[in-house]
């Protein structure tokens, strides 16, 4: 980011002010004047991220700080990706000024908003957007809506949070190979070698929202993985028709950890300290295709790779 220091004196706080800045605003390091994040967006092209936040602040204020403001990958997509602002709610001068101008009521739960450089929302206002999920889909959304590359580790981080995630065992030859195949579909958040039933499994977690259990099972079938499924009881009478094997998830125990992620292995990535989902990925990549591999790394982690 190619910033003039000199005319934006406020834009960043330092290092040193993130580690001691109030919980209730995370680890993003936040800019503190409107008008020079507005000038940042306009000479980048990256949108505002604008949160309107109560500091001091409520116990929810803080636990948003705390969970959501402090997850690591969302941190640097937020810094990497958009301007980051912070606009106190409870404060009189400047900040009661940007409450004005933008209609936010004072002493309020936390709100963010994504502003492009004229200071008009990209996407519409939303408020009681307060977990990792929600912040995220919003974040992709407005970079989709901007024009914006989305990262992919960004969506991925979105539903690996999803509080509707569902599992799926498949039993197949090679559970090295389950991981790898099943791991590069599409919904499919993370996958775990293990066994079941005297068979070698992946279970899988994945979206719904993303994927439909039949077309995970057929997916599946097409990569060769999947003599059989076993699914949560819940979800069994939905293939009853299907021509495999089903059967409820009984029994089932996770591999060593040395026969996980076994793509990986003597990789660069190996390593690096990634979230399952992003391990789940990399892992299905690393092998076929290294440069969409990477691309499931923040820009930090591609950094420790190199």
């Amino acid at each position: 980011m190619n910033l003039q220091l000199v005319s934006l004196p406020l834009l960043f706080v330092s290092a040193a002010c993130v580690a001691s800045q109030p919980e209730e605003a995370g680890k993003v390091a936040w800019a503190r004047d409107l008008d020079a994040a507005l000038a940042t967006s306009k000479s980048t092209g990256k949108p505002v991220f604008a949160l309107f936040q109560e500091i001091p602040g409520c116990a929810g204020c803080k636990q948003f700080g705390n969970e959501v403001l402090s997850n690591p990958l969302l941190v640097e997509a937020i810094e990497n990706e958009f301007v980051p602002l912070l606009i106190h709610n409870n404060k009189p001068g400047p900040d009661a000024a940007v409450l004005q101008r933008f209609g936010e009521p004072a002493w309020n739960y936390q709100v963010v908003r994504f502003l492009d450089a004229d200071a008009t929302d990209i996407i519409p206002r939303k408020d009681q957007i307060w977990d990792t999920t929600g912040i995220a889909e919003r974040m992709v959304a407005t970079l989709t809506k901007a024009k914006r590359p989305v990262p992919l580790y960004l969506p991925l981080l979105a539903s690996a949070n999803s509080p509707n995630l569902r599992r799926a065992v498949f039993a197949m030859y090679c559970f090295w190979t389950g991981e790898m195949e099943l791991g590069k579909i599409d919904g499919v958040v993370t996958t775990e070698a293990g066994f079941l039933a005297g068979h070698e499994v992946t279970m899988v977690q994945y979206d719904p929202a993303l994927i439909a259990l039949p077309k995970l099972i057929a997916a599946a079938e097409e990569v060769q993985c999947a003599n059989s499924v076993y699914l949560p009881e819940a979800d069994l009478a939905g293939v009853t028709k299907s021509r495999l094997k089903v059967g409820p998830i009984s029994g089932y125990r996770p591999a060593p950890a040395s026969d996980q992620k076994k793509q990986m292995s003597g990789t660069p990535v190996a390593n690096l300290k990634l979230t399952p989902a992003q391990a789940t990925k990399v892992n299905a990549w690393i092998r076929g295709d290294a440069q969409k591999a990477l691309g499931y790394l923040t820009p930090a982690q591609q950094n420790a790779v190199r």
